[in-house]
Order: C-alpha cells, then structure tokens, then sequence
C-alpha cells in the first residue's frame, strides 16, 4: 500500500564509501506481522459490514439529500472501496511480503488504494466546510446542492484530483522478481528526489490541508452551536471535537513517521543513529495499519450516532419487508396499535432531511 522501506539501516553510503553503524535494538517482527494480520482482519470486517449498510441506506435518498450527505455517501464508497481491497494486502502481510497475484493486480489494488487514501480526506474536509457554511451562512448557495449539476461535477473534480495524485506515486509500482515476487515501488532513477516529492505532496494534499479545514470549521461550529440560544443539547459541543481528534489520532502518526523517514532521506551526514531508524522502520507499518481505523470510526461518528440515520435504516429494512409481512405484523400489534414504524410519510421525510450527527449539529 505504500514504498517499501529497509529493514535494515546498518549501512549508508556516505561520498561513495559504506559507513557502517551498529543496532543494539532488535524487534521482534514475527510478532508485528501476527498483530497487523489480526488488526487488518478487524478492520475489514467491521468496516466491510458498516460501510456496506451505510452505503445502502443513503444511497436510496441521495437525490434527496442535503450537501453534507452527498459528502458522507462518497465518503462510504471510499471506506468502502479500501476495506474491499485489503484482504490482498492481508494475505500479502501473512506471506511476509510476498505478492502472488500478478503485476496487473500489483498495480490497480495500490492505485485503487492510493486513490481513496486522498478521496477520503478530500470529501471530509469539503463535509466539514458544508456543515459550517450551512450553520453560519444558511441563505448562502450550498458547496454540494442538491438541485443541478453542480455537485456531480464537484464531486468529480476530487475524485480526478484523487487520481492525479495516486498516479504521481503510483506509476514507479512493480512486481520484482527476486527470491519471491514482491510488489514494491521502485523508481528507476532518482529515488530520493522522488520519494521527498511524493511524501510532501501527500503531507499537503491529504493531511495538512484537509486537516486546518477539519479542525478550523469544527472549531467555529462548535463555538456557535455553545452560544445558540435555540439549542437545548450541548453534546454535539464535544462531538464536533470527537470529529477533529479522530482525524488527527488515525493521520498524524502516519505523517510523523512519514517526516521523519524524509528527514533521514535527505540529510547528509545522517541525522539518526541505527537504532531510531530501526524503531522508525518498525512502526512505520503499524501507524499505516492505525491509519485505517478511519474506516472503522467514520460510519460511526457521522451516522450510526445519529437517530435520523437510525429511523432511516429502520424505514430502509421495513421498505424491503413484503406488505403482507408487514400487514400480518400490524394485526398482532393490535387493532388500535400500529407499529412503530408506520408513521406519518411527512415526518418520514422529515426525519430524512437530516442524514448524520454531523448534519444534525445545530439544527
């Protein structure tokens, strides 16, 4: 899912002599590799059933929604498309590195990877944005409207820059054949210059950027949500904080070690000794794996904490429910009792205009 990065740094090549350096420090990477099998395989079947259920609940009103469902719906689709993908970066870990599925696959799974890796960012921000800008600004245009072209055509837009961004990396991605094929990316010429531009360009572009966004907006929304009168709950005060921590918990580890990795990169002579970047090379797999919760935590922060969601998966499952079940479930209710979910079509919709705690924030 990524470069490939030494194991080993008890050798540099310093004005074209080896200088040699001792690790006192060992890792056991046996150890690593079980506990990164077991977190990937949490995280794709957790994810998989979340995202799945999200997707399918608010894709059946997404020409209905408001701006920052639009968000959320493309959101889903790129948790989604990341999860689906990770049982081959899975097998690839248990296999110690070992890729098995051909040069064609090495290339589209890490593109597809890549791809959502700044989607996800980029529509979080933009949700973000839409929330405070609804909050704020109510009578200005929406960032995502629901009527016209322009949501389509916006939501292209970062989804081409998406891509953009996932073909500078990804097009060095080849299968190498040595004891055992390996999926790696591997410039032909320049790696250093190369691998610095990528690493900044993905520093900016997927973190930094997004991230003043996400906790600037946060920041003003919740400061506005504090001092409105007409607001009789105070927990989405600390929910939109949630949001901005789990940003920065699942992202900055990754970036930091990221950095780092750089720093050592292009410093000449070598700013760290053998045993930081042993420790640096050790983590760098675990921060990657904990990157992905995002996965895992979006669906709940932005829908399943919301009660508008949860009446539409109700409304959802019932709309699939044949009618003679759902007669025959009236009748044992009672004849003065109707079910729970056979309410009035006008609050229905009601319920529906609201897609997620995040939307709700305000309202």
């Amino acid at each position: 899912m990524s470069a490939d990065v030494p194991t080993n740094h008890s050798e540099h090549f310093i004005n074209g002599s080896i200088w040699f350096s001792s690790c006192t420090i060992e890792f056991d990477m046996n150890t690593r590799r079980i506990a990164l099998f077991l977190l990937y395989l949490l995280i794709f079947m957790v994810g998989l059933m979340e995202n799945l259920l999200v997707v399918w609940v608010n894709w059946r009103r997404r020409h209905a929604a408001n701006g920052v469902l639009f968000c959320i719906i493309n959101l889903s689709l790129s948790d989604l498309t990341i999860v689906a993908g990770l049982p081959f970066f899975i097998l690839e870990m248990a296999l110690d590195r070992v890729w098995l599925w051909g040069s064609f696959l090495c290339k589209v799974t890490n593109l597809i990877y890549l791809i959502n890796f700044y989607s996800n960012s980029f529509f979080l921000a933009f949700m973000t944005l839409e929330r405070y800008l609804s909050l704020v600004r109510p009578s200005s245009p929406a960032l995502f409207p629901v009527l016209g072209h322009r949501r389509w055509l916006l939501c292209s837009g970062l989804w081409l820059l998406s891509l953009f961004l996932a073909l500078l990396e990804n097009v060095h991605m080849e299968l190498l054949e040595w004891d055992e094929p390996g999926c790696f990316m591997v410039p032909q010429f320049s790696f250093s210059e190369w691998y610095v531009s990528v690493t900044f360009l993905s520093m900016i572009f997927q973190f930094a950027v997004p991230a003043t966004i996400i906790i600037s907006c946060n920041l003003l929304i919740a400061r506005a949500v504090r001092t409105a009168p007409d607001v009789e709950g105070r927990r989405e005060v600390w929910l939109v904080h949630v949001y901005s921590l789990v940003f920065m918990m699942c992202w900055l580890p990754y970036h930091l070690v990221t950095l780092l990795m750089v720093i050592e990169e292009i410093s000449m002579p070598f700013l760290f000794d053998c045993n930081t970047m042993e420790f640096l090379y050790f983590s760098f797999s675990v921060v990657q794996c904990l990157s992905l919760f995002h996965c895992v935590a979006n669906p709940i922060l932005y829908n399943f904490l919301s009660k508008s969601f949860r009446n539409n998966v109700i409304n959802t499952v019932v709309s699939c429910i044949p009618k003679e079940s759902l007669q025959e479930i009236g009748g044992q209710v009672g004849s003065g009792a109707q079910p729970t979910f056979k309410g009035d079509p006008k609050n229905q919709r009601r319920l529906s205009n609201t897609s997620t705690s995040h939307s709700d924030v305000g309202s």
